[in-house]
This record gives structure tokens, sequence and C-alpha cells, in this order.
């Protein structure tokens, strides 16, 4: 007895709704992704300093691969940090 569909496992939809994702480059008009657009790049990364997942920003994977690279070469160009600045307490500006 062969088995066919080995690795080919799909999530069910319990409530037959599809989200609709919104492509955030779209909506901003932005066709190249660079390393100096940094207000856009923010948009793709948490609040941990983390590169947001395609899941979640709705981009293609052409898209993701681009918005990775140009986070990356600005972290390197010291545009954005690599790990954001965690907000200080009263008990260590004493």
């Amino acid at each position: 007895m062969a088995i066919k569909n080995i690795g080919k496992k799909r999530r069910r939809n319990y409530y037959n709704e599809q989200i609709e994702k919104i492509n955030i480059l779209k909506e901003f008009g932005v066709t190249t992704i660079t390393y100096k657009d940094v207000a856009i790049l923010q948009k793709f990364v948490t609040d941990k300093g983390k590169i947001r997942s395609r899941e979640i920003t709705g981009v293609s994977a052409q898209q993701q691969r681009q918005i990775a690279r140009a986070i990356k070469n600005a972290r390197e160009l010291a545009l954005m940090p690599f790990v954001p600045k965690k907000p200080r307490t009263e008990a260590e500006n004493d």
C-alpha cells in the first residue's frame, strides 16, 4: 500500500474564512526596497528587534528576502539598532 501525500500537511480552516492579508509595500507604493528607507523597514521589525515573518506582514517571498537583506544592511551601517533600547525605570535613573 503506497502512501501518496507524505510531507504535505494542510491546516484545516474550521470557520471557512480566509483572512486577507494586506501587502504593506503596495499600500505605501514602494517599488524598490533599500536600506535607506529606515522608516519603512521599522514596520517589519518587532519591538524586540526581530524581523517579522511574511505570514504576518503579507509580503511575497521575494519581497521578504529583500526586506531581510535591507534590514541587515541598515543594521551594519548603524541606521537601525540591532537591539532596541529598553525603557529606563525610575530605579535606574537614581
